[in-house]
């Protein structure tokens, strides 16, 4: 008996001492896990729409002058003189590898697309099509409520997310936070896309609606607007107006935020939104050296 215990023994001892580790271990990677460095984590870009009254070649010549790596383009935007000057949506297999390679000269990454199908499912799907033929993770859009089920589908089968986006009040009915947790709700590839420029014109506080959806945000579009509470308005250079960027920036921290930030304008200033876009690169690097 005395023989049979002595082994017991070591062998209780060997177990409580490995699963100790398997608990601290587990502990360790949790708060690993949990912190996230907004410099590395944060995949910092802009969208094209910022310079849509450029081509695509000409956006993405004025987007490397930024110094930014990731971009969101869309497809109503005009592809340039290689693609004949085509709709993005409009182009062909060879005409979106001829984009991605200009995208690739410029040591640009594109891992999210805006999309806009109509109401019928071949448009989403060829919408879908192009989004797949650039290889991104995650379609930006605004999905009709009676295709909820049928988008998120044809997002599962394509493999990407789809981040509802948000205009204002009157414009889309993705105008509030309630509105997009009702889309995401039992839909597993739904997410959002925080559009803080316009929450406001809503009359809602962007940093409320980004802790609304806690969770959710895949993306970000970053933009600022003079006041609330009116829908006439254009956006003004981000650090310009009501919106409380260093507040968001320290809850999408606290949120464990690891996604897409881009810079969007959709006011034109001339002779190019590049002067705004190189201020705003400024101001979110200095709110990041805050963040630490």
């Amino acid at each position: 008996m005395k023989k049979l215990l002595l082994p017991l023994l070591v062998f209780s001892i060997f177990f409580a001492s490995c699963n100790s580790n398997v608990q601290q271990s587990a502990a360790v990677n949790k708060d690993t896990a949990a912190i996230t460095d907004p410099s590395t984590d944060w995949k910092f870009g802009v969208a094209l729409w910022t310079f849509h009254t450029f081509n695509f070649a000409e956006a993405l010549d004025k987007i490397d002058s930024a110094g930014l790596k990731y971009i969101e383009p869309n497809t109503f935007q005009k592809g340039g003189p290689d693609v004949k000057d085509s709709l993005v949506f409009q182009l062909s297999a060879v005409g979106i590898g001829k984009l991605k390679s200009l995208i690739s000269k410029k040591g640009l990454n594109i891992e999210s697309i805006y999309i806009a199908g109509d109401s019928t499912v071949v448009s989403w799907k060829k919408q879908f099509d192009i989004a797949q033929g650039f290889g991104v993770k995650f379609v930006t859009a605004e999905p009709p409520l009676n295709m909820w089920d049928s988008i998120d589908s044809l997002a599962g089968v394509y493999g990407v997310k789809v981040a509802i986006h948000e205009h204002w009040k009157g414009v889309s009915r993705y105008w509030s936070p309630d509105s997009v947790l009702a889309a995401i709700k039992n839909h597993p590839n739904f997410g959002a896309c925080a559009d803080l420029g316009h929450w406001p014109k809503s009359g809602i506080n962007p940093l409320e609606a980004v802790k609304k959806l806690s969770g959710h945000i895949i993306g970000v579009h970053l933009k600022d607007i003079a006041a609330y509470n009116n829908p006439a308005l254009q956006d003004v250079p981000v650090g310009t107006g009501v919106v409380d960027f260093p507040a968001i920036f320290a809850e999408l921290k606290k949120q464990n935020f690891k996604g897409h930030i881009y810079i969007e304008r959709d006011a034109e200033d001339l002779p190019s939104n590049l002067s705004s876009v190189i201020q705003t690169v400024q101001y979110y690097n200095e709110q990041l050296g805050k963040l630490k």
